[in-house]
């Protein structure tokens, strides 16, 4: 059976009438929706064979019809007018991210909340750490014989510290020779390396330095592991609960409870500046009747993040890619990132 223009057509009636009152869509309501130049009959025909490829479902309820996740991924891969944001939007989207640059975790929180509020969805940011990130420097700064101040600065210009308690007593000239060692072997390699290293180095140096020389490395690598572990935060959780498609309260609470608790498992795609997962294309079963929308952004040397978006199949897909395209961007800006020009905003 052919997917002709008019059906085609009809379906993006379909989508977007959906899209807009969450209710089955019926022949009457498309054929005013076209003007009048196509018959009831005839949309009922075109109805039929676009449930019957696939692209349409009927509930057992109505007469009308709505889209299924197969229908959805045609809408948004060739019937989908992209939008672009107005100047409203766009100063709205800059005034949300007007924020000083503190600790990622803060900045994104609160790039979340600005996301969740203006889609009026769930919302989710993520910070992708460098996979190979390396220490660019070490001090120590002693407190007495036994404890010192292991300051590490990273290849991304973070500054890790933390107080060391020491195995070992340590004279001034011992802590001048290990920071020397650490500085002179243990930067411009990622953690891994930095285990092979040490071993490399056991039979070349005392084995009370190599003893001091293990703890610093250790709290090292420790560091740089951890930092390389994305961080993902939720925002906007409660606004599942005003949505049609969750009237029911073991359906919204399932779903809250994973962006609570399951948060790591939200798709982090790997490529591209956008991603749109609908239905039965998410892996986690929470999110078969949810579609998300992910777009990137770059964070700089090397590290990027990901702004999502957690919504109904029914999601208006144009909206929501045009907005969280505008997030991602100033995101990036934010970081430092210059982007291209791009043309006007129109409004």
């Amino acid at each position: 059976m052919e997917l002709t223009e008019r059906k085609k057509q009809i379906l993006k009636v379909v989508v977007e009438d959906y899209i807009h009152t969450a209710e089955p869509v019926g022949s009457k309501t498309i054929a005013a929706e076209m003007g009048g130049s196509v018959s009831s009959a005839t949309i009922r025909n075109e109805l039929a064979d676009l449930v019957e490829m696939g692209y349409l479902e009927q509930p057992h309820t109505s007469a009308g019809r709505i889209p299924s996740p197969k229908g959805y991924r045609l809408y948004v891969n060739e019937l989908m007018e992209r939008q672009k944001l107005t100047i409203a939007e766009t100063e709205r989207i800059n005034q949300a991210l007007q924020m000083k640059m503190e600790e990622l975790s803060r900045v994104i929180s609160q790039a979340g909340r600005a996301v969740s509020s203006f889609v009026n969805y769930p919302a989710y940011v993520a910070a992708v750490g460098k996979k190979n990130l390396c220490a660019s420097r070490f001090d120590l700064l002693s407190v007495d014989e036994y404890n010192c101040i292991v300051v590490m600065m990273m290849g991304d210009n973070r500054v890790k510290s933390q107080l060391l308690r020491l195995q070992l007593k340590v004279e001034a000239g011992q802590m001048a020779d290990l920071v020397e060692q650490l500085n002179r072997h243990f930067t411009a390699i990622p953690a891994d390396e930095m285990n092979r290293r040490l071993m490399e180095m056991a039979e070349e140096m005392s084995p009370q330095m190599f003893l001091l020389l293990s703890q610093t490395v250790s709290y090292a690598v420790d560091v740089l592991e951890e930092s390389g572990r994305r961080e993902i935060i939720t925002a906007g959780t409660n606004q599942i609960l005003k949505l049609p498609e969750f009237r029911d309260a073991d359906k919204a609470h399932e779903l809250m409870g994973f962006l609570a608790d399951d948060k790591e498992s939200l798709p982090v795609p790997d490529e591209g500046p956008m991603k749109i997962l609908i239905g039965p294309e998410n892996v986690s079963e929470a999110l078969q009747d949810t579609s998300v929308v992910v777009a990137s952004y770059d964070i700089g040397d090397d590290m990027r993040g990901l702004v999502g978006v957690v919504g109904p199949t029914r999601m208006d897909y144009a909206a929501v890619a045009a907005r969280l395209t505008g997030f991602a961007e100033g995101l990036s800006r934010l970081f430092g990132k210059e982007l291209p020009p791009k043309e006007d905003t129109q409004t």
